[in-house]
């Protein structure tokens, strides 16, 4: 089956109903039946709780509260590098940005422009410059951290669709990333401004951030802006920056000559948080 024809029925479901109701069970508190059901995904996705800072299902009053659990310290150092991967995850696409186009998948590219939500100035600082998109599976711990030192200068909500965002899918829906609900946070840093973005996906319940906390819901209905003053919100390599409530996917964008990829990345390569992501360019 073609992936065109894999993803269709995700053109007729009622993502957004689905995922409000998603969101709705990974908030409550249904003591065992909570319990029950945590249980039951550790063992679905083979979740490692081992490197849980709680390591103990019955600990978490709520689906939520297991799925953006905090890890023991020292289960992620960070290399001694410009940049560290800010997740884990695995590469979904890595790369040079080709003017403003941004590679997804094969036959399928989307703007820089599209996906910061239609501000042709702030996509041009990234023309020919660097992108990463990186997917985090249920599996995987949800927390977002810092690539690098940075401070907050802007914050972007983008309302959109929410289609999955997994391999199948990217390969299947033209211009997903800049298609779908995304929170775009801008940064300086020493290495010039940089993007990162958490795209929303179906039964994605929300996004946040540790200056805002929860963006969405709401979900609102146009493209909303926040600004930030310079050190007012300054965050260090390898802090935590926000989180997903359920799973999805990270874009970052860099400036022409801000960095050099580690060579040891490839598409669908597993990588963890504060691991080598690369040098300066």
């Amino acid at each position: 089956m073609s992936d065109a024809l894999a993803v269709l029925p995700q053109y007729l479901l009622p993502k957004k109903a689905l995922t409000a109701f998603a969101g709705w069970v990974a908030g409550a508190r249904w003591g065992k039946a909570t319990t029950a059901l945590i249980r039951w995904f550790i063992g679905k996705y083979n979740v490692n709780m081992a490197e849980a800072a709680n390591p103990d299902p019955a600990a978490y009053p709520t689906f939520n509260e297991f799925f953006t659990r905090a890890l023991k310290p020292g289960a992620r150092p960070l290399a001694k590098v410009p940049f560290v991967c800010p997740v884990d995850g695995a590469i979904s696409q890595f790369g040079a940005i080709d003017k403003d186009q941004i590679f997804q998948a094969k036959g399928h590219h989307y703007s820089s422009t599209a996906l910061v939500g239609g501000d042709a100035q702030l996509a041009s600082q990234f023309d020919d410059g660097t992108f990463a998109t990186i997917y985090l599976s249920p599996r995987d711990y949800h927390r977002i951290h810092m690539p690098c030192d940075g401070e907050l200068r802007r914050m972007i909500y983008v309302p959109g669709d929410l289609f999955s965002v997994n391999p199948t899918t990217a390969r299947g829906v033209p211009g997903l990333f800049a298609r779908n609900e995304r929170v775009v946070c801008v940064f300086d840093s020493p290495h010039g401004e940089f993007v990162l973005t958490l795209v929303g996906a179906t039964v994605v319940g929300s996004m946040a951030t540790v200056w805002h906390g929860v963006v969405n819901p709401p979900r609102l209905p146009q493209v909303t802006e926040w600004h930030y003053e310079p050190s007012n919100v300054a965050l260090k390599q390898g802090d935590e920056m926000g989180r997903f409530l359920l799973g999805s996917t990270v874009v970052l964008l860099f400036r022409k000559d801000a960095l050099q990829f580690n060579p040891a990345w490839n598409p669908a390569k597993p990588v963890q948080l504060g691991e080598e992501m690369g040098t300066q360019g």
